[in-house]
């Protein structure tokens, strides 16, 4: 169910090292044995085209190592958290999104039973429902905070789930469905009333981009009930930050208000899976994209390492 990433091996550095020799060094046994992460490619971008998007994005999840596994590890404390990710590999996709996502979430499943963080690389968006459906498989409720210019609750395309439809699916799950679905960074000319009407049946909140900011995401994390799975699209962001993506906004969020929203979910304890969505290496400029998306994990590994429950788990071997 698992394949390598296909991506380029890095020089060794002893006197500088990098987060790709921390992260897929084979020597690392403890991030493979006792991981306080995992990453875990989800090349597919079918959901896309079903949405009428650009395809493209099944290149996102290696891209966003390339970028990723070059940068410096950060403090000598990430460094130690770095050392305990493993990258276990990329689904490996049928091209059917249904089934696709099942193979994710059963994927995800042991890691979440455990309490491994899961860090999801994509892939169109259709990978938060792969994401939901693991947190569904470990038996979990949770509350999604879906960070997006759109509201990705669009019907299913002739019975077939897409990128536009996995909060759709998560509210409307038999068995656990999501306790609220909040959206932050929407733009008004990207969802329709028709959407609007449906999420006013749930609970959760809806943030413009013209409202957000880093503080205004920190009071809806305290607002929001229980567990939370956290989904980046990459789309939320303008398309001067990043214009590799599947759909580009116009007016979307800064970078810095994405990199310290970031950094927040990282803190937050009851965040135990996120995934990042949407890169498109394909329309890509200079690996701009590539390098927001690849920073947005850095961010979020920086708010992870001042979690309190980390310091006794970094010194179980």
């Amino acid at each position: 169910m698992l394949l390598p990433p296909a991506i380029e091996p890095l020089p060794v550095r002893m006197d500088d090292p990098r987060i790709g020799e921390l992260v897929r060094n084979p020597a690392n046994q403890l991030g493979a044995r006792n991981p306080i992460a995992v990453v875990v490619g989800f090349p597919s971008d079918r959901g896309v085209e079903i949405n009428g998007g650009r395809p493209g994005a099944r290149g996102g999840p290696d891209a966003i190592r390339q970028m990723l596994y070059k940068m410096a590890p950060g403090s000598s404390e990430m460094s130690q958290v770095w050392e305990r990710i493993a990258d276990i590999g990329d689904v490996q996709i049928a091209g059917d999104v249904a089934h696709d996502q099942e193979m994710l979430a059963e994927i995800l499943k042991p890691y979440l039973e455990a309490g491994t963080v899961c860090i999801i690389l994509g892939g169109g968006h259709e990978t938060a429902y792969g994401n939901f459906l693991g947190q569904v498989r470990s038996g979990r409720d949770v509350s999604i905070i879906n960070i997006d210019a759109h509201a990705d609750v669009r019907d299913l395309v002739n019975g077939k789930p897409h990128s536009g439809s996995s909060f759709r699916q998560a509210l409307l799950h038999p068995d656990h469905p999501a306790r609220s679905y909040s959206v932050f960074g929407l733009s008004p000319h990207g969802v329709s009333s028709a959407h609007l009407g449906f999420m006013d049946a749930y609970p959760g909140e809806r943030i413009w981009a013209a409202e957000s900011s880093a503080g205004r995401f920190d009071e809806l994390l305290k607002t929001v009930d229980g567990k939370l799975m956290i989904t980046f699209d990459l789309d939320a962001l303008d398309q001067s930050v990043a214009p590799g993506v599947s759909a580009p906004a116009v007016a979307g969020l800064d970078q810095e208000t994405w990199f310290r929203v970031a950094y927040s979910v990282g803190i937050c304890d009851r965040v135990q899976s996120i995934d990042v969505s949407e890169m498109n290496p394909v329309y890509d400029i200079g690996g701009r994209t590539a390098r927001v998306a690849a920073l947005t994990v850095w961010h979020f590994v920086e708010g992870l390492t001042t979690r309190t429950n980390l310091h006794s788990f970094l010194h179980v071997a």
